[in-house]
């Protein structure tokens, strides 16, 4: 395989491009949880999370910060504690109509830089309008869990406290690990 067709196999508006609403198995240490994501709505986004996906980059990471009925958050480290090392930042689509509301699946960024997205993401456990766009630019949402939110509320309720590793205070005391995150084939889709 020449270079040009390795990076081409790992971004992620090559992975199913014709369609526009890809689907997503993430696998952890709790169990799967589908999620279905929208190109429709935020094509540079999840072309950028399943580049992500592609590269492996989400396989054998951290779940390392739960705040209950707020949100979930992974994509940033390895289960060694090590950072995952980020693609270049985005630009932030929270424009894009849709909402942080239970269950969808949006971007991390940094709280003053509105296109410093790259690899970390959250899953929203709650319907949090304080993270959509208003006077400034919000989190931009990508998806949805379409199957398993029975396990995000499990995670949800996991203890968490201060990690000495990450620096972090809501840190799963007992590590949650994401093992592999898969795109679910087109054909196996209703």
């Amino acid at each position: 395989m020449s270079f040009q067709t390795l990076a081409a196999s790992t971004q992620g508006q090559y992975i199913q491009p014709n369609n526009l609403y890809p689907k997503v198995r993430v696998e952890t240490t709790m169990g799967s949880i589908i999620i279905e994501l929208n190109r429709v709505k935020a094509k540079i986004t999840v072309d950028n999370f399943l580049g992500y996906v592609a590269q492996g980059k989400y396989d054998q990471t951290l779940i390392h910060r739960i705040e209950e009925d707020y949100l979930i958050q992974a994509g940033g480290f390895n289960t060694n504690y090590s950072e995952v090392i980020p693609n270049e930042p985005i630009f932030n689509e929270s424009g894009n109509g849709l909402k942080n509301s239970i269950g969808t699946i949006a971007m991390a960024k940094q709280l003053n830089d509105a296109h410093s997205a790259t690899n970390q993401f959250f899953i929203n456990l709650n319907d949090n309008t304080n993270l959509d766009p208003g006077n400034s630019w919000g989190y931009a949402v990508f998806g949805e869990v379409i199957e398993g939110y029975d396990i995000v509320e499990a995670m949800s309720k996991v203890e968490v406290g201060y990690s000495e590793n990450l620096g972090y205070p809501t840190v799963p005391k007992k590590m949650i690990t994401i093992i592999r995150v898969l795109v679910l084939d087109e054909e196996k889709e209703n």
